[in-house]
């Protein structure tokens, strides 16, 4: 299959359709990192987590609402491309949380790496765009 054609994957209109299936993957999972602080650990519960590795405990809340606002946002395609790049710091402070354990996951208190793969995926979606199917994307900049 001829990588110009429309309908091979590589194809620049199957790019849209990848930014949106990207966007919605993103937002699910920062959806279900906000969930789990509010249900599993407890927005408290966070806050002491928090002030354990040594961040400010209502920092906790912050994050929180960054994670419940960012994957609504990004779900929905709502001015997704600043959203993911809003939600990179919140990666990179994770990274640094997790830096002590380690690489993998399955190191005890999870390791950095996923954190910094959710941070590059929110860097590449920012590059690609919202994809389709955005309610609401920012208005294109116009060259001077």
């Amino acid at each position: 299959m001829n990588p110009s054609s429309p309908a091979h994957p590589l194809s620049s209109g199957a790019s849209p359709w990848a930014a949106a299936v990207l966007r919605v993957a993103l937002g699910a999972m920062y959806l279900a990192h906000a969930l789990l602080k509010l249900l599993v650990f407890t927005l408290p519960g966070t806050a002491l987590f928090f002030e354990g590795v040594g961040l400010p405990g209502p920092l906790a809340y912050a994050v929180f609402a960054a994670e419940l606002a960012g994957g609504i946002a990004l779900v929905l395609g709502l001015y997704a491309r600043q959203a993911a790049l809003a939600l990179v710091p919140v990666l990179l402070g994770a990274v640094w949380v997790h830096w002590p354990n380690g690489w993998v996951f399955s190191a005890d208190g999870g390791g950095w790496e996923y954190p910094l793969f959710l941070a590059v995926a929110s860097l590449v979606l920012w590059l690609l765009g919202d994809g389709v199917l955005a309610l609401r994307v920012a208005a294109p900049r116009h060259p001077r």
